[in-house]
């Protein structure tokens, strides 16, 4: 999936159907000539409903249409028929979508499960036809209720990206390289900071046919989650992926303090990130000779006790097999 193509906020104006009118009519028949009133009531109108949809990654859809309405309600008739109610519309959407009232900015809700469906906007109710105002002192009531009007409502929808495997690292850490050597993402790729400013998705082939997907999140900078960089920005899409993987590149100059850095900018955005499994890999392996291999394997062994963890490189394809290895054992664990 092309950076282009992946939409994670938009804005959508959400219009409710009208009620139908409720009917004027009194009843008229052969033999009957003062039948009383028996008009019928105005359609319910449409709702407009959010639903999940699994086979969605991204808000792309919604790129260039914006604006969505319901179906009007249709009006009473004679003989107390009641009006059509107005369609009903369905706007899908993918799982991880977080729903906000643009006005007020408040969380509305989420949608997390596929089919989920939720009435952002119910339609107007339809009038009252004027049977129901027949009584014994006004026994032709000549008025009826107008149906009520629906409502426009503008909403923003915010994506989490769902995956299994979320890269986590500063800019320029090779993340992206690393997407594109695992799998056949074509993500943009240059020796510049911040050059994937939206999150790309791929799929890893893994053994016997089976795979699991990944994204490449935007580089975490100090300060993320104060909102620093774009920080709230990137740091909502790690949210929803079941593991974290954190890529450090070999030419770092602490890599405790850059680690530490990774994992305080979690904890300050939300601490129940640090509930996720999570590897640590030393990416780039391909700039370090046998000794330095050697030394980082070391280092990264007193620090990451617990941790599981790795050195790579994406160029030459160094342990990437061992990745997706320890990657699937955790991810079915």
């Amino acid at each position: 999936m092309t950076e282009g193509n992946f939409v994670d906020y938009v804005k959508l104006y959400v219009s409710s159907g009208n009620g139908g009118k409720g009917s004027i009519h009194l009843h008229r028949e052969k033999y009957i000539t003062k039948g009383g009133p028996d008009g019928g009531d105005g359609g319910r109108g449409g709702h407009v409903i959010l639903r999940g949809n699994s086979q969605l990654w991204t808000l792309y859809t919604f790129k260039f249409k914006k604006h969505f309405s319901a179906g009007h309600g249709g009006d009473g008739s004679k003989n107390r028929s009641s009006g059509a109610q107005g369609e009903d519309i369905y706007i899908d959407i993918p799982m991880g979508t977080v729903v906000r009232s643009t006005e007020t900015n408040e969380i509305l809700f989420e949608i997390t499960e596929d089919n989920q469906e939720v009435i952002i906007q119910e339609g107007g109710l339809g009038g009252r036809g004027n049977w129901h105002f027949k009584s014994s002192t006004r026994q032709t009531p000549r008025y009826a209720q107008p149906g009520i009007e629906g409502k426009t409502f503008q909403i923003t929808l915010e994506l989490k990206v769902l995956a299994d495997v979320g890269l986590v690292g500063f800019p320029n850490a090779g993340k992206s390289t690393l997407l594109a050597a695992l799998t056949s993402a074509k993500p943009k790729i240059a020796d510049y900071e911040f050059t994937t400013l939206k999150p790309n998705l791929g799929i890893v082939e893994y053994r016997d046919f089976q795979s699991f997907v990944m994204a490449d999140i935007p580089g975490i900078i100090e300060g993320a989650a104060e909102g620093k960089g774009l920080g709230h920005y990137f740091l909502r899409h790690i949210e929803r992926n079941s593991i974290l993987l954190f890529v450090i590149p070999a030419d770092t100059k602490n890599l405790k303090k850059e680690f530490d850095i990774l994992q305080k900018e979690l904890i300050k955005y939300n601490p129940e990130l640090l509930d996720k499994q999570f590897m640590v890999v030393l990416s780039k392996a391909d700039l370090l000779d046998d000794e330095l291999k050697e030394e980082y394997a070391k280092e990264m062994k007193t620090l990451f006790k617990e941790i599981p963890h790795l050195i790579i490189s994406s160029a030459t394809q160094y342990h990437l097999m061992e990745l997706k290895d320890a990657l699937w054992k955790l991810l079915n664990t």
